[in-house]
């Protein structure tokens, strides 16, 4: 159906590039977590349960995200299909207000569990989308290109009412040609100012024209025929979401390598004494060989409980990092590839050599740690 003149003027055709974009970024963003099963691995760095643990030190929700990290996998799961849910309601029109309801409430969980420090506030993408659902809670879909309006004007061609269809139209150009307009009155208002905000014209079709018989049938097969569509077109959602998820299940699984990084066992004292005597100051970490050029180790930092990493520089040189990313609270991982610390939720890269940022939307650099090795061939976080 061809858009009428002057169509961006509506605002069903003036919302409909944004409309477009958020219901395919959404149904993108689902798919993409349910074709990655890394995502709900709670041992990767870039899964749900490592962006959590992130966003309980940042998030003003940190005492109830405490208790749900626990359940990360099937929160992972409830998001990944929420989002195909709401994307494709959006995408094709389909009981559009529900589903921008509940873009709103997404959006604004992850704004209040992820983004709530951006700074500026601006930077975080989430509060954006959340206003960016408002006019779909007010407006619902417009009438093209959109599968509510087509149960609505299928049901009211069953029923004989008259289909729901707008164009732009100057209201000086209307009150020209209206046969009830008169010497700046309205003959059909009993000669009353004109005025189109009570325009009978205008508002024909919210007039009641139909007894409530008629309207409570109409409404009723517009339930019906709506909510079989929403079924046919969930059911498909469903198999083509399994699907995806099914084939990055197996891609992944063919795909799985090394981990960039072992974990290094701690012996936890504080004031370690060798057979001569000597002792150290600092945490005990390891065994220095655990550590081998290359190949980075991950330990956990004694005094915050924050993931850290070290790095052999050789000639008996470490360094040390707290992998809590500044941004946003993620857990930074080391590429091999790129010889890079990199934040998996929003990609801000660090150099190994100092921590400091060099890209994305970190706004600043990681907290170095001093990592020594001692006498004994232990290392020691001081």
């Amino acid at each position: 159906m061809d858009a009428p003149a002057r169509a961006w003027v509506l605002s069903e055709w003036a919302l409909l590039p944004l409309r477009l974009f958020l219901g395919f970024t959404f149904l993108f963003a689902g798919l993409q977590k349910l074709a990655n099963p890394t995502f709900f691995n709670s041992k990767n760095p870039s899964g749900i349960h490592a962006q959590l643990l992130g966003s309980i030190r940042t998030s003003p929700l940190h005492a109830l995200l405490t208790h749900l990290v626990n359940f990360s996998t099937p929160i992972g799961l409830t998001i990944a299909w929420a989002e195909v849910a709401i994307g494709v309601g959006v995408l094709f029109g389909l009981w559009t207000r529900i589903a921008a309801v509940g873009g709103v409430l997404l959006s604004l969980s992850l704004f209040l569990a992820v983004s709530y420090h951006s700074s500026p506030y601006y930077t975080g993408a989430d509060i954006v989308f959340v206003f960016a659902w408002l006019p779909f809670i007010l407006s619902g879909s417009s009438s093209r290109f959109s599968i509510d309006a087509w149960v609505t004007n299928f049901v009211a061609k069953k029923n004989g009412t008259d289909r729901s269809e707008y164009v732009a139209i100057p209201f000086a150009q209307l009150q020209r040609i209206c046969g009830n307009f008169n010497d700046n009155t309205c003959a059909a208002r009993e000669y009353l100012a004109c005025d189109a905000a009570v325009c009978p014209v205008l508002l024909g079709s919210r007039a009641p024209v139909a007894t409530p018989v008629a309207i409570r049938s109409l409404d009723r097969r517009t339930l019906i025929v709506g909510g079989a569509a929403a079924a046919s077109v969930a059911t498909a959602a469903v198999i083509f979401g399994s699907t995806v998820a099914a084939t990055g299940k197996l891609i992944g699984n063919a795909q799985v390598s090394k981990p960039a990084t072992k974990q290094l066992s701690s012996g936890g004292s504080t004031t370690p004494t060798t057979s001569g005597g000597a002792k150290y100051s600092g945490t005990l970490l390891g065994p220095a060989t655990g550590v081998r050029v290359n190949e980075p180790a991950t330990f956990t930092v004694p005094t915050s409980g924050d993931p850290g990493i070290i790095f052999n520089e050789g000639a008996s040189k470490f360094l040390g990092y707290d992998t809590v990313c500044p941004h946003m609270g993620c857990t930074v991982a080391y590429s091999p590839s790129a010889k890079l610390l990199v934040c998996p939720c929003h990609n801000s890269e660090f150099l190994v050599s100092t921590g400091a940022v060099i890209s994305g939307p970190a706004p600043r650099g990681l907290l170095k740690l001093d990592v020594v090795e001692e006498p004994d061939g232990n290392l020691y976080l001081k």
